[in-house]
């Protein structure tokens, strides 16, 4: 397993009578992006702090590019932006920057990230004086001043606009490129599908589902009806290869097994059917469908 950046094996983490964790296995391979996904509190938090050290386990073997999790070694080699942490406020953007890069034996040349993190607009307001945005981009450079081997980023375009966003996916793919690991935690689904490598999806503290975002999808399978219809909830239930639905503003949804069937069922209940689309699921509704799976089973 020397391959593998991160090495999990039956991890167990309980809060009282809760199971934030309840078995994990897993192997996290080097040089990709790993997206782990779920609910709040689902689990994935306590995981990533327990790679981290934060956290310790109750039961398991946790592994982190061959060390001990939380151990000196393992941490020096860490890159972290989390969403709860914030900078000191009197301080600048560089100042930070220098802050960081003096805890690590080979830090980044702190100009050229400046430059690659574009962040020279900025880079010299104190850092109460930033936006949430702009914040969150100087943070976003604190975690890799130290040249890491795995950086975990947890909500990393939170508050950005869509152009700084997409320079942020731009930054992770080119340190995927040269080897780095990144663990990525997001709301935004759109960004683990245009990012990740794989996705690992967590529900009531156990992994539901872990493949690349095309096959998680493919799992789910069927079809997907939107559009707007004056049938109420049980009339649409009742219509047939009915596999679940959910209502948005005017639209409900439908996923189905078998698009034909349920389709001229439904426009032979309803011929007042209107804004009819029949696509296959997003990566969002797709984990959606697994964490209601995953909530039946544990149900059962």
């Amino acid at each position: 397993m020397a391959a593998a950046a991160i090495q999990a094996r039956g991890i167990h983490k309980h809060y009282g009578l809760t199971r934030a964790l309840d078995g994990i296995d897993i192997d996290i391979e080097r040089g990709q992006v790993c997206a782990m996904l779920g609910q709040n509190g689902a689990g994935k938090t306590t995981f990533i702090h327990s790679v981290l050290g934060l956290t310790p386990v109750d039961r398991g073997e946790l592994v982190v590019l061959g060390h001990t999790a939380g151990s000196r070694a393992a941490r020096q080699r860490l890159g972290v932006m989390l969403q709860d942490t914030d900078l000191p406020d009197l301080l600048t953007g560089r100042e930070h920057l220098a802050r960081f890069a003096s805890y690590y034996d080979q830090p980044l040349a702190i100009d050229g990230l400046i430059e690659s993190a574009d962040l020279g607009d900025f880079v010299d307001k104190k850092y109460k004086a930033m936006s949430g945005g702009q914040k969150r981009r100087i943070q976003f450079a604190v975690a890799l001043i130290g040249q890491p081997d795995v950086v975990f980023l947890d909500e990393p375009t939170t508050g950005l606009d869509r152009e700084a966003r997409e320079a942020v996916w731009n930054s992770v793919r080119a340190l995927v490129a040269t080897g780095t690991t990144v663990i990525l935690t997001t709301h935004y689904l759109e960004e683990a599908d245009a990012l990740a490598d794989r996705i690992v999806l967590i529900h009531a503290g156990q992994i539901v589902a872990d493949d690349a975002a095309d096959r998680i999808r493919a799992q789910v399978g069927g079809s997907l009806i939107s559009c707007e219809t004056s049938l109420d909830d049980a009339a649409i239930q009742a219509l047939p290869a009915v596999r679940s639905i959910q209502r948005g503003g005017r639209l409900v949804r439908i996923l189905t097994d078998h698009a034909p069937t349920c389709l001229a069922a439904l426009l032979a209940a309803d011929p007042g059917v209107d804004d009819l689309t029949v696509t296959k699921p997003s990566l969002s509704e797709a984990v959606a469908a697994l964490t209601q799976t995953g909530d039946k089973e544990s149900s059962s």
